[in-house]
Protein backbone atom coordinates (compact mmCIF):
# COMPACT_ATOMS: atom_id res chain seq x y z
CA UNK A 1 0.00 0.00 0.00
CA UNK A 2 2.52 2.21 0.93
CA UNK A 3 4.78 1.62 -2.27
CA UNK A 4 1.76 2.42 -4.34
CA UNK A 5 1.30 5.92 -2.84
CA UNK A 6 4.78 6.74 -3.28
CA UNK A 7 4.89 5.28 -7.59
CA UNK A 8 1.60 7.90 -7.57
CA UNK A 9 3.39 10.40 -6.33
CA UNK A 10 6.31 10.09 -8.61
CA UNK A 11 3.54 9.98 -11.27
CA UNK A 12 1.42 13.23 -10.37
CA UNK A 13 4.51 15.13 -9.18
CA UNK A 14 5.73 15.96 -13.21
CA UNK A 15 2.25 16.99 -14.10
CA UNK A 16 1.60 19.46 -11.51
CA UNK A 17 4.95 20.77 -12.31
CA UNK A 18 4.34 21.27 -15.77
CA UNK A 19 0.94 22.37 -15.44
CA UNK A 20 2.27 25.86 -13.40
CA UNK A 21 4.81 26.65 -16.08
CA UNK A 22 5.47 29.86 -17.14
CA UNK A 23 6.09 30.12 -21.16
CA UNK A 24 5.01 32.03 -24.00
CA UNK A 25 2.20 30.08 -26.21
CA UNK A 26 2.97 29.55 -29.89
CA UNK A 27 1.06 32.46 -31.78
CA UNK A 28 -1.25 30.67 -34.47
CA UNK A 29 -0.81 33.69 -36.92
CA UNK A 30 -4.46 33.78 -39.10
CA UNK A 31 -6.35 32.21 -36.71
CA UNK A 32 -5.69 32.94 -33.13
CA UNK A 33 -7.88 36.50 -31.74
CA UNK A 34 -6.18 39.14 -29.92
CA UNK A 35 -7.23 39.43 -26.53
CA UNK A 36 -7.59 43.09 -26.43
CA UNK A 37 -9.92 44.17 -29.83
CA UNK A 38 -10.54 40.54 -31.05
CA UNK A 39 -8.86 40.84 -34.90
CA UNK A 40 -7.51 38.02 -35.68
CA UNK A 41 -3.78 37.57 -35.38
CA UNK A 42 -1.78 37.76 -38.76
CA UNK A 43 0.75 40.39 -38.61
CA UNK A 44 4.11 38.57 -37.51
CA UNK A 45 5.75 41.98 -37.05
CA UNK A 46 3.71 43.83 -34.44
CA UNK A 47 1.85 40.84 -32.49
CA UNK A 48 2.96 40.91 -28.74
CA UNK A 49 1.82 38.34 -25.75
CA UNK A 50 2.23 38.49 -21.91
CA UNK A 51 2.15 35.85 -19.67
CA UNK A 52 1.04 35.83 -16.04
CA UNK A 53 2.19 34.04 -13.20
CA UNK A 54 0.16 31.74 -13.26
CA UNK A 55 1.45 30.61 -16.78
CA UNK A 56 -1.94 31.99 -18.64
CA UNK A 57 -1.10 33.73 -21.80
CA UNK A 58 -2.93 36.97 -23.42
CA UNK A 59 -1.90 37.79 -26.88
CA UNK A 60 -2.33 40.12 -28.95
CA UNK A 61 -2.32 41.74 -32.88
CA UNK A 62 -0.16 44.55 -32.09
CA UNK A 63 1.90 45.85 -29.21
CA UNK A 64 -0.36 48.72 -29.06
CA UNK A 65 -3.23 46.42 -28.07
CA UNK A 66 -1.24 44.77 -25.30
CA UNK A 67 0.11 48.05 -23.98
CA UNK A 68 -3.98 49.52 -23.69
CA UNK A 69 -4.67 46.17 -22.13
CA UNK A 70 -2.34 46.69 -19.56
CA UNK A 71 -4.70 49.61 -18.61
CA UNK A 72 -6.66 47.50 -17.17
CA UNK A 73 -4.45 44.86 -15.90
CA UNK A 74 -2.13 44.54 -12.46
CA UNK A 75 0.82 44.17 -13.71
CA UNK A 76 2.92 42.74 -10.81
CA UNK A 77 0.58 39.54 -12.06
CA UNK A 78 2.41 38.95 -15.08
CA UNK A 79 5.93 37.35 -15.58
CA UNK A 80 6.68 37.88 -18.82
CA UNK A 81 5.67 40.73 -21.75
CA UNK A 82 7.09 39.29 -24.94
CA UNK A 83 6.85 41.55 -28.44
CA UNK A 84 7.40 40.51 -32.15
CA UNK A 85 10.84 41.69 -33.34
CA UNK A 86 9.61 43.69 -36.24
CA UNK A 87 13.10 42.69 -38.22
CA UNK A 88 12.16 39.21 -36.55
CA UNK A 89 9.05 38.25 -37.73
CA UNK A 90 7.38 35.13 -35.56
CA UNK A 91 9.83 36.15 -32.92
CA UNK A 92 8.83 36.85 -29.41
CA UNK A 93 11.44 38.87 -27.78
CA UNK A 94 11.53 39.89 -24.04
CA UNK A 95 9.35 42.97 -24.14
CA UNK A 96 10.91 45.02 -21.09
CA UNK A 97 14.32 44.61 -23.02
CA UNK A 98 13.22 45.90 -26.29
CA UNK A 99 13.69 49.09 -28.33
CA UNK A 100 10.53 50.64 -29.64
CA UNK A 101 10.29 52.83 -32.93
CA UNK A 102 7.44 55.04 -33.51
CA UNK A 103 7.74 55.52 -37.10
CA UNK A 104 4.53 57.09 -39.61
CA UNK A 105 6.66 55.32 -42.17
CA UNK A 106 5.41 51.69 -40.57
CA UNK A 107 2.03 50.65 -40.12
CA UNK A 108 0.89 48.59 -37.56
CA UNK A 109 -2.07 46.78 -37.12
CA UNK A 110 -4.27 49.50 -34.88
CA UNK A 111 -2.62 52.34 -36.38
CA UNK A 112 -0.41 53.86 -33.45
CA UNK A 113 2.80 53.00 -35.62
CA UNK A 114 4.70 50.65 -32.91
CA UNK A 115 7.23 48.46 -34.20
CA UNK A 116 9.96 46.70 -31.59
CA UNK A 117 13.76 45.50 -32.09
CA UNK A 118 15.53 43.29 -29.96
CA UNK A 119 18.71 45.21 -30.48
CA UNK A 120 18.99 49.38 -29.87
CA UNK A 121 21.54 49.11 -32.79
CA UNK A 122 19.06 47.74 -35.39
CA UNK A 123 16.13 50.46 -34.38
CA UNK A 124 18.36 53.12 -34.64
CA UNK A 125 19.53 52.11 -38.45
CA UNK A 126 15.51 51.91 -39.13
CA UNK A 127 15.00 55.02 -37.55
CA UNK A 128 17.98 56.54 -39.90
CA UNK A 129 16.06 54.95 -42.99
CA UNK A 130 12.03 55.38 -41.64
CA UNK A 131 12.29 58.65 -39.27
CA UNK A 132 10.81 58.27 -35.93
CA UNK A 133 11.44 58.20 -32.49
CA UNK A 134 13.29 55.62 -30.26
CA UNK A 135 11.77 54.53 -26.93
CA UNK A 136 12.14 52.21 -24.30
CA UNK A 137 10.33 49.84 -22.63
CA UNK A 138 9.77 52.43 -19.19
CA UNK A 139 8.87 55.27 -21.92
CA UNK A 140 6.67 53.54 -24.15
CA UNK A 141 4.31 51.90 -20.55
CA UNK A 142 4.85 56.06 -20.00
CA UNK A 143 3.49 57.29 -23.45
CA UNK A 144 0.15 54.28 -22.37
CA UNK A 145 -0.41 55.68 -19.00
CA UNK A 146 0.68 52.51 -17.27
CA UNK A 147 1.64 52.24 -13.79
Amino acid sequence: MKMTKQILLLLIMPLLLMSCSVSPERINYGSDACSYCSMTIVDQQHAAQYVTKKGKAFKFDSIECMMNSLKETDSAKIELFLVNGFDKPGKLIDGTKATYLISKNITSPMGEFLSAFESEETAGVVKTEQTGELFTWLEIKERFTIK
